[in-house]
């Protein structure tokens, strides 16, 4: 397997008829416009054409295929990988599905400096994000950083299943304990309640 990035003519490279990756008309449209201006994009992946010599097969890369068809280029940068049927159904299932997720600090310092040089509507013909999502996005202040907290501030949950006639005397006792506090919220007055009651048992019990 090479890294080797290498032109061929497009009317060697075949697109793989089991590739499952579709893209919306909108997001082709601005990978069409990427390409366009800027003239760059990533080289496909492809493998020998297993049933036509001279043929190479396109693993990864249908839609920059494609646009470089409707550019009107004749020949498409490719890095040939010499793989397998099997090989190549798994980087079909893969290679268009893994990725990692965005930053929010870093996008927002790109998008506010893109936002310079473009308003959200020309943005909006080049980025997945429609022209609404980007001014959202460019006027979006991140939040302070929450405090610290000690072990004593950790709330943990806690589930249990209760049937009619146990509810209800739950929800009393609750209800009686949590009056007897005020200036909390509903939350944490319930959970002050029960903590009571449960300390309430523990001294009878004793």
């Amino acid at each position: 397997m090479s890294n080797l990035i290498q032109p061929i003519a497009l009317d060697r490279l075949v697109t793989h008829p089991d590739n499952p990756n579709r893209m919306s008309k909108g997001n082709f449209a601005k990978l069409l416009r990427n390409m366009e201006r800027t003239a760059l994009y990533e080289p496909l992946i492809v493998r020998p054409c297993p049933r036509r010599p001279g043929f190479f097969q396109i693993i990864n890369g249908h839609h920059r295929f494609r646009a470089l068809q409707q550019l009107g280029h004749k020949t498409a940068d490719v890095v040939v990988w010499d793989v397998d049927d099997h090989q190549v159904d798994v980087l079909l299932a893969t290679l268009n599905r893994l990725g990692g997720s965005d930053d929010l600090s870093k996008k927002l310092k790109l998008l506010r400096r893109l936002n310079k040089r473009f308003n959200a509507r020309e943005l909006a013909k080049l980025l997945p994000q429609t022209a609404v999502q980007i001014e959202r996005l460019a006027g979006l202040h991140l939040p302070r950083a929450p405090a610290k907290l000690s072990a004593e501030d950790m709330f943990y949950p806690l589930v249990f299943f209760v049937n009619d006639e146990q509810r209800l005397a739950v929800e009393e006792a609750l209800s009686l304990a949590a009056q007897r506090q005020s200036g909390r919220s509903r939350a944490a007055m319930k959970s002050a309640a029960l903590t009571a009651i449960a300390q309430h048992f523990l001294n009878t019990s004793r």
